[in-house]
């Protein structure tokens, strides 16, 4: 057991993602593991324009000590989906906004994987990158008792940060934007 989880103790998360443009979303993924401590990798690697590339990723990320690999992609979105399909690894995808669908055409081909190739598909965008990026830690933390407390204090103090109490309305100063018969009316309320 002792040497499981010291060869686990040192797995990274692999954050991919389909072209360049989609790093301004998946950045987010680092930022959150680097507050975390996890080790990670980020790399280019597209479904459809460098095929050969994805395979050797995919076919190496087990002996590379790669434990959870987070893929975004956009448009029709295969790199979370083929990544899976190529490796036995825990793959998070994450949908990244298109100009034509915003990320809906994306988000559906993550997650309409069919059985047998799962992929865990998380919300469009920044969002869902930094909870991709979570979800990683979460999976590490099964087998790293470092990571599953500074994990744990994370938490935590996303709890503390939530006010008990709620303001009261004499303590908010309400601004109305805008004129008309309706601005006026509700100036007048």
């Amino acid at each position: 057991w002792s040497i499981f989880m010291k060869k686990n103790s040192k797995l990274k998360v692999s954050i991919i993602m389909g072209s360049q443009s989609d790093y301004k979303v998946m950045k987010l993924a680092e930022k959150t593991l680097k507050k975390i401590g996890i080790l990670f990798e980020t790399k280019i690697i597209s479904a459809h324009r460098t095929p050969k590339r994805m395979y050797e990723f995919a076919a190496s990320a087990e002996k590379n000590n790669i434990g959870v690999i987070i893929a975004g992609a956009g448009g029709s979105a295969h790199l979370p989906g083929m990544i899976a399909a190529l490796s036995p690894l825990p793959v998070l995808g994450v949908p990244i906004e298109s100009k034509k669908l915003k990320g809906l055409d994306s988000l559906l081909s993550i997650a309409q994987m069919p059985k047998g190739i799962p992929v865990g598909t998380l919300a469009i965008g920044e969002d869902g990158a930094i909870n991709a990026a979570l979800l990683a830690e979460s999976i590490i933390a099964n087998n790293n008792t470092s990571i599953k407390k500074k994990l744990n204090n994370l938490r935590l103090s996303q709890t503390k940060s939530v006010k008990k109490n709620l303001n009261k309305m004499s303590d908010i100063t309400l601004g109305i934007i805008g004129g008309g018969q309706l601005g006026s009316m509700l100036a007048i309320s």
